[in-house]
């Protein structure tokens, strides 16, 4: 009986080791490797971000410590007073104060160690260090992402986008979040930790780019069927890259001339009730606001809140049978044309609305 006690022992003492290797090695791997990924935490490209990864690093080395030492305790007592053949049974005491004392202590210290950095951390993400600077309104819908911002030519108006959110780089952008629908998560992971937006609770945030680049966002809180192809794109250029683009989204939509697009445009404002749903700016009809803007959708570099490259071919794919590729959408569900089989679209008409689409720029 003794014998098979002390071969348990040694037996969680390896696969106690081994394990602690293995979690170590993956640590290990993540904060080499991590990086690489688009979405990688590790590769903090803005204050919010780095002040977010430096308290990381407080918290998982707090938890490292107290690992290493519980085990190392845990296996010294295993090891060093393992019961032996002819052992008599051990004195019977109860409790020991010191000891007692010292373990309440011990983790008070570790969390007031922790607690600091956390505060501090805590407080400055949440306190912009510039309340003045540009402000960008987000709101989350199911499964898309509304921007708004000041519009360059009136301070009493708005200019609104979708998808893709451009900011200058070097500078506090100030961002509030609101929900139309259900609690959604913003979530910018190489600028900034997620931020939950609740309906009918607004939300504030602040976010910084450190150099150019295009960053990838995402839903992280679970919104319904599709909210793992709920994603949009930060484009962070410069100050003046980012006027010229403020101010060219600010102009209406070109007219379409192409005789393809004219055809596109009477079908996207008439029958195929388009309008319905989507604003484009210089249309007196479309102002509908259950989807996107639609007013420069050329530009962007995705469709379908950042799932599908925007070109010709997708557009297509999408506009035909927008279930497979984004399925559960707003549109497939709600728009008449996939529901009605008196009103669905033809092949003729989906070449002309790609064409009009294509002519918004």
């Amino acid at each position: 009986m003794l014998k098979t006690n002390r071969r348990l022992l040694r037996y969680l003492g390896a696969v106690a080791f081994v394990l602690s290797l293995v979690l170590l090695g993956a640590c290990g791997d993540a904060a080499i490797v991590a990086p690489d990924h688009p979405q990688s935490t590790f590769d903090a490209s803005g204050p919010v971000a780095r002040s977010q990864l430096a308290l990381f690093y407080w918290i998982f080395g707090a938890a490292a410590f107290v690992f290493v030492t519980v085990v190392s305790v845990l296996l010294f007592i295993v090891f060093r007073f393992r019961r032996r053949p002819g052992d008599a049974d051990p004195p019977q005491i109860h409790g020991n104060r010191r000891l007692e004392i010292g373990w309440t202590i011990l983790p008070v210290v570790v969390l007031a160690v922790v607690a600091f950095p956390t505060v501090t951390t805590i407080f400055d993400n949440a306190n912009s260090p510039e309340p003045g600077a540009l402000t960008i309104d987000v709101v989350g819908h199911q499964w898309w992402w509304e921007f708004r911002y000041p519009h360059p030519d009136d301070a009493n108006d708005v200019l609104v986008t979708a998808n893709e959110m451009h900011i200058p780089v070097g500078e506090v952008v100030n961002i509030n979040l609101e929900s139309k629908d259900v609690i959604h998560s913003f979530w910018i992971p190489k600028l900034a930790g997620k931020v939950d937006m609740v309906p009918n609770n607004p939300n504030t945030m602040w976010i910084e780019a450190d150099k150019p680049d295009v960053y990838l966002g995402q839903c992280a809180e679970f919104c319904g069927n599709v909210h793992a192809l709920m994603r949009f794109r930060v484009v962070a250029e410069s100050r003046a890259d980012f006027d010229r683009w403020l101010g060219a989204e600010a102009e209406p939509a070109d007219v379409p001339v192409e005789p393809l697009a004219v055809e596109g445009r009477a079908i996207f404002e008439g029958d195929g009730e388009c309008w319905a749903c989507h604003t484009v700016e210089g249309s007196s009809k479309a102002r509908g606001t259950k989807g996107p803007n639609l007013t420069h959708v050329t530009r962007r570099s995705h469709i379908g809140a950042g799932i599908r490259e925007n070109n010709q071919p997708n557009l297509r794919a999408w506009l035909t049978d927008p279930n497979s590729v984004k399925p559960g959408n707003v549109m497939f569900t709600d728009a008449a044309v996939y529901n009605d089989p008196q009103k669905s679209l033809k092949e003729s008409d989906i070449s002309a609305l790609v064409a009009y689409l294509r002519s918004l720029d």
